[in-house]
């Protein structure tokens, strides 16, 4: 095997539940949560349906759960199913360093995986923490989105690694997944331009699925490319050599503990944008807008606001990601939910109007405080000639300025409660809440199908 693959085999090996910090296991059981939530949210999502419908044409031995149903499909096709769920309503968490994405994304295979093992929940933790350590190493590693590749390049290394952990492969074996996982399942950029399609919430789980086909090849023996990275074609050919942080083993800090927690539903670069905004609201009162300027960070420009569909939004999947979009939402509503994206905001002649009226650019000040900060300032000019000013640096939620335990049932229980009862959302609450305690993890995805809001919950819709 090449070099680099080496130290990902050595790492993943050392990677011991007993190695983790109580506060990695925390931080684990927090992201459990918020993610499991995520899903529950987008439970009724026409894609959601959608993806069970096609999880559900794909039985399997050793099968998995469709969440929030009992109903099961083969481990890859489950994951792929309960990935779009998870990122549907983009609500799960982000973590950016010189590229970034949603670490969360790998609990799809993860769970799916550990199901079919019968994991424990102390090893269902450490292969979460572990492929958050990949994922989120690799972010601060290189920037693959400028150079033409999407984050589950990152997601379809953290997803193998943490499968193969679970499914107790041989270092021969993982290095033939790693190499089984990258080699055929490069991931274009080009899902993030211009108007945003479904596949922008589907690249994750589909990175998912590919990781536990990838795990499950090399446990039967299927080999890879020798040298997936370093060989002539290799990754490197692909983006360049790069140095790759992984902690060494002695680390008692995670990168699971320094991911980004959303409180709306939208791409993490506008979460500033509608706290800046929430704050301006108050003193505009009932003022008429002339103009609206939004200063910010390099990457929210580029990602939110370089292409014209984020000044004319037409989807959900463009609109959450438009900053004009979310910033007038918040101004007229006084909130940014799920619901600000249905057809009939999508088409309110006011957002529409109002959208023209913002310019954002970039500000050099802002792009040097990120990504360790996400800083915006936000100016509204009235046709009065006053001016309303507010600045944002870390959003809530953001590991700065995090949400803590009770804060974090709080956007559970939002999120659930168009799934079941309140009642039931607690229960399943004390049970993720015990993650580390649990004996089997089919005991966690059984009380998720409990917490259906009837019992004759159909996994089709």
């Amino acid at each position: 095997m090449d070099a680099t693959t080496q130290a990902l085999v050595e790492f993943w090996r050392r990677a011991e539940p007993d190695r983790l910090t109580p506060p990695a296991v925390l931080a684990c059981k927090r992201r459990v949560i918020d993610t499991i939530g995520c899903a529950l949210l987008a439970y009724d999502a026409p894609l959601s349906q959608a993806a069970r419908r096609i999880a559900l044409r794909h039985t399997g031995n050793p099968a998995a759960t469709i969440w929030g149903t009992t109903a099961q499909a083969a481990p890859e096709a489950a994951a792929f199913a309960n990935g779009v769920m998870l990122r549907f309503s983009d609500m799960s968490d982000m973590y950016r360093g010189k590229s970034g994405g949603h670490p969360s994304d790998v609990m799809a295979g993860i769970l799916a995986v550990g199901e079919t093992v019968e994991a424990d929940g102390p090893a269902v933790i450490n292969a979460i923490a572990l492929a958050y350590d990949v994922y989120c190493s690799f972010c601060d590693a290189i920037d693959i989105n400028s150079l033409g590749w999407d984050q589950p390049v990152y997601s379809i290394l953290a997803s193998v690694l943490g499968a193969g952990k679970l499914l107790g492969l041989t270092d021969a074996q993982m290095e033939n997944a790693i190499a089984l996982a990258l080699a055929p399942n490069m991931a274009l950029y080009q899902t993030r331009q211009g108007e945003l399609s479904n596949w922008k919430g589907c690249a994750g789980a589909n990175a998912s699925r590919n990781a536990v086909f990838a795990a499950y090849l090399a446990q039967e023996g299927f080999t890879g490319p020798t040298a997936v990275f370093e060989g002539k074609g290799g990754l490197f050919d692909a983006i360049g050599r790069f140095a790759w942080p992984l902690p060494d083993g002695s680390s008692t800090q995670r990168w699971i503990e320094r991911t980004h927690f959303k409180c709306f539903p939208i791409c993490y670069h506008g979460q500033t944008a509608v706290w800046a905004a929430l704050a301006a609201r108050p003193q505009l009162g009932d003022q008429q807008i002339a103009q609206i300027e939004l200063e910010t960070y390099k990457s929210a420009v580029q990602i939110m606001a370089s292409d014209r569909s984020r000044w004319s939004p037409d989807n959900h999947e463009t609109a959450d990601h438009s900053l004009p979009f979310v910033i007038i939402s918040a101004l007229l509503y006084g909130e940014v939910t799920d619901a600000s994206f249905a057809p009939s905001r999508l088409s309110d002649a006011r957002i529409k109007e109002l959208m023209q009226k913002v310019a954002v650019r970039e500000s050099a000040d802002c792009t040097a405080r990120a990504p360790e900060a996400a800083p915006c300032r936000l100016t509204i000019t009235t046709k009065a000639g006053a001016q309303i000013k507010t600045e944002v640096l870390y959003p809530k939620g953001h590991s700065m300025n995090t949400l803590n335990d009770a804060e974090i049932d709080l956007k559970f229980s939002q999120m659930f409660r168009n799934f079941g009862t309140p009642e039931q959302g607690a229960a399943l609450l004390a049970e993720m809440r015990r993650l580390d305690e649990v004996r089997d993890i089919r005991e966690l995805l059984a009380g998720i199908a409990r917490a259906a809001s009837s019992g004759n919950r159909e996994a089709v819709r």
